[in-house]
């Protein structure tokens, strides 16, 4: 059974939605890891600051099956997919990891690029799975961490999520 990863944010009605999501993923789902909740600056367009944090959890989905339940969750939590790529989210679920698969096709890359790109996906990711070894470079999630350029880009919020 792989161990799925998953970014979870929000930059509209950012406590109900990333609540709303959590608690949708748990009732599909079972027992998740959660990291902590950090508020982080729009990237790539002026807007409000995102709410986000990483999932982990096991299934026994495929991969397919469980693309298709985050962008069900997405969608009833108000998430459009017109306009431009980057913008206000009501909400948005990324699939990270699955298991140790790596695939690369047309809109669909896992592990998903933005693990080395964006603080506020590496941080939370390598706070709940530091000893992982990303599937690709083999580097620990945590040694990765300890060398990425824009941590301090990381604010912890206090949102309870029970």
């Amino acid at each position: 059974m792989p161990r799925v990863y998953i970014s979870i944010g929000s930059n509209i009605d950012r406590e109900n939605n990333i609540r709303g999501a959590v608690r949708e993923l748990r009732k599909r789902y079972g027992l998740l890891l959660l990291s902590l909740v950090y508020e982080t600056p729009a990237e790539g367009f002026d807007g409000d600051s995102f709410y986000n944090l990483v999932a982990g959890f096991d299934t026994d989905e495929s991969v397919e099956q469980v693309r298709q339940a985050l962008a069900a969750i997405e969608d009833v939590h108000g998430r459009t997919r017109h306009g431009p790529r980057s913008g206000p989210r009501t909400l948005d679920l990324d699939l990270l990891l699955y298991g140790d698969l790596v695939r690369h096709e047309t809109g669909f890359d896992v592990p998903r690029g933005e693990i080395v790109k964006y603080a506020f996906v590496l941080g939370p990711l390598a706070e709940i799975a530091p000893d992982l070894h990303h599937p690709e470079t083999g580097v620990r999630l945590d040694a990765m961490w300890e060398k990425f350029a824009g941590r301090r880009e990381l604010r912890p919020v206090d949102l309870s999520l029970d």
